[in-house]
């Protein structure tokens, strides 16, 4: 009955159901995205991995109509609505601002008593180290890098009845991604898989590394070719290295390649 309370707030949403996984992963998206950003990934893991979406506020059909300013209470708000998620091992995924949402969503159900056995980032400098890149101020700048990321489809950005409501959410998010900054002592237990494009213009293989500092675990880097977006454009790949993640655990802080 709690889960199904859960459910109606809309915070998880599943794209591809499997009520006999063994495993979840729940995963947290970028800036700008909604919970369907997930459901490609969703459909390619295997049938023993559930993926869990979340839903931030704001989004159509999320819980309130009210965005978010601040990633730590968003992330306790994330870390209620999965409780009754938490009856069988998960993973947790975050790709760019959804990164540290994942990173701080961790640390909160390990608290907890509820602990993820995995870790998996993307796309995003480690939580101590801030965004390090120009965060665009107007709209028309909000426009111009949403199109050269590709990360809304441009037939939308071109009609004002859906341009304005995007903009809505997008601006809120970069204000809590731009002024989140964990301290250098800030920590998960768990071991923590970066999953490295190389060519991303936000992170390099330096940035990935720093992401060591944050897990009394192990880091894992793997690397795939393509942009800030490569999650879709590299989908089997990504799977494979998930689903082996969650298989096997991490087995030590190396780098590894995958073409």
């Amino acid at each position: 009955m709690e889960k199904q309370a859960v459910q109606d707030t809309n915070w998880i949403q599943v794209p591809r159901p499997a009520p006999g996984a063994a495993t979840r992963l729940v995963c947290c998206p970028h800036a700008g995205a909604s919970a369907s950003a997930f459901g490609p990934l969703a459909r390619a893991l295997p049938g023993h991995i559930e993926a869990l979406s979340v839903q931030y506020p704001g989004r159509q059909g999320g819980p309130g109509h009210q965005g978010f300013t601040d990633i730590g209470e968003l992330a306790d708000r994330i870390a209620a609505g999965l409780r009754p998620w938490c009856d069988r091992p998960f993973a947790v995924l975050g790709h760019s601002m959804g990164s540290v949402v994942a990173f701080e969503l961790t640390r909160r159900l390990e608290a907890a008593g509820t602990p993820p056995v995995r870790l998996f980032v993307s796309g995003r400098r480690s939580p101590s180290d801030g965004l390090g890149v120009h965060v665009p101020q107007d709209d028309e700048e909000i426009v111009e890098e949403l199109r050269t990321l590709g990360a809304i489809p441009v037939k939308l950005l071109d009609k004002p009845k859906y341009r304005e409501s995007i903009l809505t959410v997008v601006r809120n998010d970069y204000r809590a991604n731009s002024g989140y900054l964990a301290p250098p002592d800030a920590t998960v237990n768990c071991p923590v898989t970066f999953l490295l494009s190389d060519a991303d213009p936000y992170v390099d293989a330096a940035a990935a590394d720093a992401w060591g500092s944050h897990t009394t675990g192990e880091l894992k880097v793997t690397s795939f070719p393509g942009g800030h977006f490569f999650l879709n454009e590299q989908l089997a790949e990504v799977a494979e290295a998930v689903t082996a993640d969650l298989r096997a655990g991490s087995a030590g802080r190396h780098s590894g390649g995958i073409r």
